[in-house]
């Protein structure tokens, strides 16, 4: 009996031993470890990639943005402030509908497969309501009419196809410089501003693929925005 309880006295001593050192270890230690490195080798990337301006805190490089004109008594859906630069449509995005304490955004994708309301490979006039043809074809005559300006004329061919898809989280922030370079002469005249000037400034905030070969070339809406801002304050 006596070696029993010795024996089992000996086990949970172990045991309690073993969870204290394992809670420093892995409750203390290593995360003060992780985040000591992390905020010394990558301090930018540790706290979410924000991008300032104007001392304030503007976004994150990581999270696009939308930029709407705010909603008019009756409106439902905010129209695009064709002031800025437009990011990609984001069609999967959700809303919070369970803690409605806090207006949260859920990102997410369509879940539409590739061919959607095709009809033998190819998107008809007038596809099925809620398919991704639908969507397309909507966002690509949306692009089309918001960045035809007088002597640009722009043609449903010219629409890059990120123009009018959504990425899988709805929240890309970045567009193709076909994209950005088809929206500069919109963005020139609602601005006032030379379409070479704003050329210049797409081709500031172009990115090209990571380490030469990875991803491809890629423009930062909300860089390309807080730039443009500043811009139009010069002039």
């Amino acid at each position: 009996m006596n070696n029993s309880f010795v024996n089992t006295a000996r086990l949970l001593g172990a045991a309690l031993r073993a969870l204290l050192v394992l809670t420093v270890l892995t409750g203390v230690i290593y995360p003060l470890a992780v985040t000591g490195v992390s905020q010394t080798l990558f301090q930018d990337k540790a706290n979410g990639s924000e991008i300032t301006a104007h001392g304030k805190v503007a976004g994150s490089s990581l999270i696009g943005q939308s930029y709407t004109r705010p909603l008019k008594k009756g409106q439902q859906t905010p129209q695009a402030d064709l002031m800025w630069f437009q990011g990609r449509p984001a069609d999967g995005l959700g809303a919070n509908s369970v803690n409605t304490r806090y207006k949260l955004i859920l990102s997410g994708a369509t879940n539409l497969s590739a061919d959607s309301g095709a009809v033998h490979g190819a998107c008809p006039a007038q596809p099925a309501d809620g398919t991704l043809c639908a969507q397309v074809l909507a966002a690509r005559a949306a692009v089309v009419k918001d960045n035809s300006v007088p002597g640009y004329p722009v043609k449903p061919s010219d629409v890059p196809a990120d123009a009018v898809t959504s990425s899988g989280s709805g929240l890309d922030p970045d567009i193709s410089p076909a994209y950005a370079e088809l929206q500069v002469h919109r963005v020139a005249a609602r601005n006032h501003l030379p379409v070479a000037t704003v050329e210049e400034l797409v081709r500031d905030h172009t990115t090209g693929r990571t380490l030469g070969f990875i991803g491809e070339p890629r423009v930062n809406v909300l860089e390309l925005n807080i730039a443009l801002k500043d811009l139009t304050a010069k002039h």
